[in-house]
């Protein structure tokens, strides 16, 4: 009986286990979403140009530069880089005692040089004024039988030797007053800014932002002096090559970025230049820098974005949704949840952005993520879009 018990035990066990193993399913799994995830964008029409990017840098819109071009002594100092000035303003003061004396000299000579221009060329004329005189006294004598074909030569070679003699001596005198002049302008600019008692002033009002002169010293000619910013207007200076200076004018404008003070802006080309640079063989552009642009220092370096080759109110796509193959472009567009291969031809390029001249029209969708994955014809499932 206690056999049978145990029996009967063992078996309600082992269906309970058997029971409980068997108790619930397990669940099916999912199967896949049907098609390639592709992310798309709506084309649409918009204006497109090329960019052409350089290097440039900021500098005050009119800065001067007081350059000394002979070695001085400076004997007081009134100003300090840093310092605000006027224009007129004494900045400091030079011994320049033998170079006046010099200046002095050289436009006495340059002076006694053309008086006598002016003198010899007058006796010169006059000698030149008689001997043609001559030469039409003779051929009337002659005309009467009063003169010879020799004398008339004789009076016609003279004339051409007066000539001849006056062009030549008014050609030595000439270059003996452009020498004295020669020597006049160069003192001049070595005195520019200075007046007769040997202060050096400031040309114009601003920031004084060099000043390379301290009491008792030497000034050096191969340095600036002196440099003044003018008041806070600021300029761009970009160099640029001769493919791209024929394609810019003076108005158009420009994206400039400089990343010294964090800003951004759009610049006007004030001028550019039409013949090189000799040793860079590059074309300096100027362009101005809007006046409510703050944090520029004069040197800092710029980026600058020239827009050239403008077309509108075309079709432009992301650059990265164009692929390229055996040297043919094309891209994929999704219709009723399959993708289509098209080809298509393209034109300028921006900044991540492809003119499209054939091939798609605005409306179409736009395969722009997952395009490398495709082939003609595939399902897809687009995952997300974008308008």
């Amino acid at each position: 009986m206690k056999k049978q018990k145990l029996l009967a035990g063992l078996l309600a066990l082992t269906m309970a286990l058997a029971l409980a193993a068997c108790g619930g399913e397990e669940p099916a799994e999912e199967e896949p979403a049907a098609g390639v995830a592709v992310q798309v964008k709506t084309v649409t029409a918009d204006t497109i140009s090329t960019e052409n990017k350089v290097s440039g840098q900021v500098s005050a819109d009119n800065e001067s530069v007081i350059l000394l071009a002979t070695a001085a002594k400076c004997t007081a100092v009134y100003a300090q880089a840093g310092d605000q000035v006027q224009a007129g303003d004494k900045l400091c003061t030079l011994d320049l005692g033998s170079t006046l004396s010099s200046y002095n000299a050289a436009r006495i000579s340059y002076q006694a040089a053309v008086q006598s221009y002016q003198d010899q060329k007058g006796i010169l004329d006059k000698q030149v004024s008689m001997a043609e005189d001559n030469v039409a006294n003779t051929k009337a004598l002659f005309d009467i039988g009063a003169a010879s074909q020799l004398e008339v030569d004789q009076a016609e070679l003279n004339y051409q030797n007066a000539v001849a003699g006056r062009n030549s001596a008014l050609s030595q005198l000439e270059a003996g007053m452009q020498n004295a002049k020669s020597g006049v302008e160069q003192l001049d600019t070595a005195l520019e800014n200075v007046d007769p008692s040997g202060n050096v002033l400031a040309p114009q009002s601003g920031t004084l932002v060099t000043m390379n002169a301290t009491e008792g010293s030497y000034i050096s000619n191969s340095m600036p002096l002196v440099v003044i910013d003018g008041a806070e207007q600021m300029k761009v200076t970009a160099s640029v090559s001769e493919t791209l200076v024929p394609k810019l004018s003076a108005g158009d404008t420009a994206t400039v970025y400089v990343s010294a003070a964090d800003q951004t802006f759009t610049a006007t080309i004030r001028s550019v230049e039409r013949a090189a640079n000799m040793q860079t063989k590059l074309y300096n552009v100027v362009l101005t820098v809007p006046a409510d642009v703050d944090g520029l220092l004069n040197g800092m370096f710029a980026d600058v974005t020239f827009h050239t080759d403008v077309s509108e109110n075309t079709i432009v796509v992301p650059t990265e949704a164009i692929l390229t193959s055996n040297d043919v472009q094309y891209v994929y567009v999704v219709e009723s949840d399959t993708a289509k291969y098209v080809e298509v031809t393209t034109g300028l390029t921006g900044s991540g952005v492809t003119e499209v001249t054939s091939g798609l029209t605005e409306g179409q969708q736009l395969v722009v993520v997952g395009q490398a994955y495709l082939a003609d014809g595939d399902p897809v499932r687009v995952v997300s879009g974008e308008e």
